[in-house]
């Protein structure tokens, strides 16, 4: 965001004008919309989104051991997810070993 805020300032601008919409109009605790931020910043992988909705969370009243279970639920759906994914592309995988499976990005023709 610090290249955004110093080159492209209205795009920021906006962003903080999305989140004080979000918090007028929220219609959950914060409780609630912590946990949702924290499982949402865990499957997207930022750092930094990790750390702002963990120590929100705490602030708003949660407690470590539902923080943990939140992780656990996000690895476990995230999991099931990839799972199931993984298998729609490569369910023919005797069709990919036979070579009757083309991909652009590996430079096969479709």
């Amino acid at each position: 965001m610090r290249m955004l805020e110093e080159f492209f300032p209205e795009f920021t601008e906006k962003l903080d004008e999305i989140d004080k919409m979000y918090a007028e109009k929220r219609p959950v605790d914060e409780k609630t919309y912590q946990f949702l931020c924290f499982a949402l910043s865990i499957k997207a992988r930022s750092k930094p989104c990790v750390l702002k909705h963990f120590k929100g969370a705490l602030e708003a009243g949660a407690t470590v051991k539902e923080l943990s279970y939140i992780l656990a639920l996000t690895m476990r759906e995230a999991a099931g997810a990839d799972d199931c994914w993984t298998h729609d592309v490569i369910g023919e995988w005797q069709e990919i070993l036979k070579g009757n499976v083309s991909c652009s990005c590996c430079g096969d023709e479709e």
